[in-house]
């Protein structure tokens, strides 16, 4: 992590300038090894007006955070408690996101090349869902609003997989396996 100061419009003193290093450089506990961070640090005092900016660049990360008050160093201690708060904020947004990708279902498709040779015939997709269990009549229904040939259901009545279908000579027809 590298800071970098800039004073603007007075005297620094030694222990102002220790005093913000350190509250700056407590803020690399969240940034762990990495030192791709830039932390730019930038003092100004307006007549009674003491501000403090910081920003915070890298890998991805952009936080940006300033303070004002009467007292420089409440200032610097102000704004390192907001920073601080917005990087608590993204690594828990980061930790959700992680989560949430984790949990989401993954279609998996494994490729045998040896079948690949043997078999003429090949699966060109495959659909997954999850289907409410329907009577036969929702389920024609649900062929017509989604206009296809087939459609595979789970059967309320007999609480089995069927499958029901429109015939080339016109109407529905069902397969009901028995296992």
């Amino acid at each position: 992590m590298n800071i970098s100061f800039a004073f603007k419009n007075f005297e620094v003193s030694d222990h102002l300038k220790k005093y913000a290093r350190r509250r700056i450089e407590k803020l690399g506990r969240f940034f762990g090894k990495s030192a791709g961070f830039e932390v730019s640090v930038v003092l100004t005092v307006d007549k009674f007006r003491h501000r403090c900016e910081v920003t915070v660049r890298g890998e991805g990360l952009h936080i940006n955070a300033s303070e004002q008050t009467t007292d420089m160093y409440s200032a610097i201690d102000l704004v390192t408690d907001k920073v601080e708060a917005q990087i608590k904020r993204q690594v828990s947004r980061f930790k959700k996101q992680r989560r949430k990708t984790a949990k989401s279902d993954v279609d998996v498709f494994t490729y045998n090349f040896d079948a690949q040779a043997e078999d003429t015939t090949e699966v060109s997709g495959t659909n997954r869902f999850v289907q409410k269990p329907m009577h036969i009549d929702e389920a024609i229904m649900q062929l017509d609003v989604i206009g296809s040939e087939f459609l595979v259901f789970f059967n309320d009545e007999n609480s089995r997989i069927n499958v029901v279908y429109r015939r080339r000579a016109g109407g529905y027809a069902l397969i009901d396996p028995v296992l």
